[in-house]
Order: structure tokens, then C-alpha cells, then sequence
């Protein structure tokens, strides 16, 4: 059966995860949820578990496996074609709780769900939830908090004044990140120039490569990483790059200033509550992603700490504690960003 080819063991990927996130796990606070039995929980993704955005969902689901809320399996590589079929399929074998992104299968996967009504469906999706389906709940990295942060420490480190933009596809999630992130940097520098492409891929890193190859040649002294790929370009020319969605840091201690760092386990923490209580029905999880939620965090400066100027640092800290209080607020804006 295809579910069984794609399912990779869980214990064989827990340490790719588990030991890159170990300190942020301690500042997130979880639910946990009494139950007599863990809710048989299974996740589905078209691409692999090592890929930012999955793997922070994957990883959010080992945690809640690791305190015995859910008893976990999952496919990876799931093409959006197939991703209806499979759906099925862990839905016919009793999971009761199923996760995953259908940006290129909407409407297939809200058919499956209306079948199942007794299945919680919780997706990453572009569009919002629909109270004739309670089934089905949406969700979206809404990081922009974090990426904002970023884009100050970004204004505040290049010296050209020219920000190379590479991302997958011009998609709201990926948009209000690229929108935050640019907003911050100007905020240390308003005649900041951006270069802003987008690859057609989730994960090609050679693509993305190039395309960051390009920038730099193009005047470009820091680049912003939405995709794999872009930060080896950054190291391979020796200037700067800010991470997205995970801190890939230690892997380019000379390279990765700060990243916007996502942490679903709030998004999969209350859904998992609503699972037990019997009270899941069809919401936007979206806020759950927020850092007033504890959704998203800044990543330690690590090898750059003391090497980003003080202003930078100073309104970071200000807008930071502004942000969970509530007394400033990041726009989102899902339109398309373009090149300056």
C-alpha cells in the first residue's frame, strides 16, 4: 500500500529534529491532555519531512507523541494528486486526529473530510475554514512577528543597501513573511532595495541557489533564505543571510545572522485539546502562530551575538515587548511582494 512505501520510521527522523530545537522547546508552553488512550493521530505531506515548513509540524507531533497524547504515523512525499487517496486511507484506518498542508489540493481534501465527519482535519491551507464542514480547520505560519525582527537585524547589517528575496511561490504564507520581514528592514533603513523572486518550488535547493547566485551578482550583501539553498549561495560568496521558519545556524555559523523561528506545538497542542474534549470543530488555527500564542520565536543570535549594532538589537528588544503586549502590531499583507 502507498501509505506504507512513504512512511519513513519515526524514531530513525526524531534526531534530525529534537536536537536543533531542544532550547526553544523550553520556552513554549504545551497542553497536556489527559486521555485514556493517545488520539491515533496521522500526518500527511507532499514533501519531505526534513523541509522547513513540514518539519516543524513533524516535529510538533513527535513532542505530543514523546508525552503520550498521540500515537503517531505519517507519509512523506505525498504528491497533490495522490494526497486525497491517502487521506482516505488514514482516515478509513481509525486515525482520529489527521494533519497536513493541501495548498494544491483544497478542494479534493474537503471532500474526503466531509465523508468522515468524525475525523478531525486540521491543514495548512490558503483559505479559511468553512463552518458547513466543522470537521476541518485551517491553519498557516503566521510568523510574520519573528520575520519582522529579522528584517531589522537585516536593515542593520547590510551595507549595500540591496536585499536579495528568494521564496517558493507567491503564495499568502510566504508573502506576509517577505512583506514583515521588509518592513523591519526598513525600519533602519528606508531606501532599502529589494530583490524578490520566487522559484516555483518547495524544495529545488539548487534552483534556489542559482536564483541567490544571481542577486549576489546583482548587488546583493545580505539574502533572506524562505527556501533551502539560498544560505549555501550566501556561504559559498561570503556575505550574510537570514533564516526562515528554522534556525539553520550551526550549519552556517558564518553565514545565518537570525532566523524567524516557527513553533506549531501551540497549533497542535489545542487541536489535540479539542480532540479529547470532543470540541473540535472548524476554526483558523492561524493565531496560534502568533508570539503573543508562543507560535514564533526570534533564534539566538549564537555567532553573531555583539556583532549586530546596538540601535538594531535596542529596537528589537522594544518592538518584541511591544508585539506580545499588544501595543504594536506587524501588518500582514498577503499580496505579492516585488523587487524595488
Amino acid at each position: 500500500m502507498q501509505i506504507q512505501k512513504n512512511k519513513r520510521h519515526t524514531q530513525l527522523t526524531r534526531r534530525h529534529f529534537m536536537a536543533t530545537t531542544a532550547a526553544t522547546s523550553l520556552l513554549i508552553g504545551t497542553s497536556r491532555v489527559a486521555a485514556a488512550d493517545p488520539i491515533k493521530t496521522a500526518g500527511i505531506y507532499t514533501v519531505p519531512v526534513e523541509q522547513q515548513w513540514v518539519s516543524r509540524i513533524h516535529k510538533a507531533a513527535l513532542t505530543a507523541q514523546d508525552r503520550g497524547d498521540i500515537a503517531y504515523t505519517f507519509s512523506e512525499n505525498v504528491s497533490n494528486t495522490d494526497y486525497a487517496r491517502v487521506l482516505r486511507e488514514y482516515a478509513e484506518q481509525g486515525n482520529k486526529l489527521i494533519i497536513g498542508e493541501v495548498f494544491g489540493a483544497e478542494q479534493e481534501a474537503r471532500e474526503v473530510a466531509a465523508d468522515y465527519p468524525d475525523v478531525a482535519f486540521l491543514m495548512g491551507s490558503s483559505f479559511k475554514e468553512d463552518p458547513a464542514l466543522p470537521n476541518f480547520a485551517v491553519f498557516d505560519n503566521y510568523i510574520q512577528d519573528a520575520s519582522y525582527l529579522s528584517g531589522i537585524i537585516a536593515g542593520a547589517m547590510t551595507e549595500a543597501g540591496n536585499i536579495g528575496m528568494v521564496g517558493g511561490f507567491p503564495i499568502p504564507e510566504v508573502n506576509r513573511l517577505m512583506h514583515a520581514f521588509m518592513a523591519g528592514a526598513r525600519e533602519m533603513n528606508p531606501d532599502i532595495t529589494f530583490q524578490v523572486s520566487f522559484i516555483g518550488s518547495w524544495f529545488d535547493p539548487p534552483k534556489a541557489k542559482e536564483t541567490a547566485f544571481a542577486m549576489i551578482e546583482n548587488g546583493a550583501d545580505v539574502l533572506y533564505a524562505e527556501r533551502f539553498g539560498v544560505s549555501d549561495a550566501a556561504q559559498e560568496k561570503g556575505i550574510l543571510a537570514i533564516g526562515n521558519v528554522i534556525d539553520t545556524q550551526a550549519d552556517y555559523p558564518d553565514t545565518v545572522v537570525a532566523s524567524a523561528i516557527w513553533h506549531f506545538e501551540p497549533t497542535l497542542d489545542k487541536a489535540i485539546a479539542e480532540v479529547a474534549a470532543g470540541t473540535f470543530t472548524a476554526a483558523d488555527y492561524g493565531v496560534y502562530s502568533f508570539m503573543n500564542e508562543g507560535g514564533t520565536s526570534l533564534a539566538p543570535l549564537g555567532t553573531f551575538e555583539g556583532k549586530v549594532p546596538a540601535a538594531a538589537m535596542e529596537l528589537v528588544e522594544q518592538r518584541t515587548a511591544e508585539i506580545k503586549s499588544g501595543a504594536f502590531t506587524v501588518e500582514i499583507n498577503d499580496e505579492e511582494p516585488k523587487s524595488s
